[in-house]
């Protein structure tokens, strides 16, 4: 792993972005979910509202991001985490499992939730897993890629 000392997380509910984060955000989101996995769906879907927004920065370059939603938008008794990225550039440098730590606890601390419930790629199950997550139900299709819901009951801050 490269270092990542120079990483800097910010988590903002939507009314404290700034119209340029508020456009990198949409921007990496795109690059990631729409070109790199040829996926064309509509990301801007009403929920980014009502989110928490974890950024993690290089300078001025989105190079992780999670949106974090409260229990009621997705689920409704379980907050949710979505639209998880690391961007092309970044891969290397080890950022998911930080992302995914920074993410449950932001959860945790900003909604209070108990459990969290995500729509997993599949091919993320094993990742999820390490975190606490439990497959629910059966494999389905999400814009054209296998997903499958996955629970993490409320276990304290993660320190993963």
């Amino acid at each position: 792993m490269s270092d990542i000392s120079d990483i800097k997380w910010v988590c903002k509910a939507f009314h404290e972005l700034t119209i340029p984060e508020l456009y990198s955000i949409l921007k990496v989101r795109n690059e990631v979910f729409v070109v790199e996995q040829n996926c064309p769906y509509q990301d801007c879907d009403d929920k980014d509202f009502k989110a928490f927004h974890l950024i993690a920065l290089r300078g001025a370059d989105i190079v992780a991001y999670s949106r974090l939603l409260p229990p009621g938008v997705s689920y409704e008794h379980a907050a949710s985490i979505g639209r998880v990225l690391t961007s092309g550039r970044a891969r290397h440098l080890g950022l998911g499992k930080e992302l995914m730590r920074r993410s449950l606890n932001s959860v945790y601390k900003n909604f209070g939730s108990k459990e969290v419930v995500i729509s997993a790629q599949t091919y993320l199950i094993p990742f999820y897993e390490s975190f606490g997550f439990v497959k629910e139900g059966t494999i389905y299709q999400e814009d054209n890629i296998d997903h499958i819901r996955m629970r993490k009951p409320f276990s304290g801050m993660s320190s993963q």
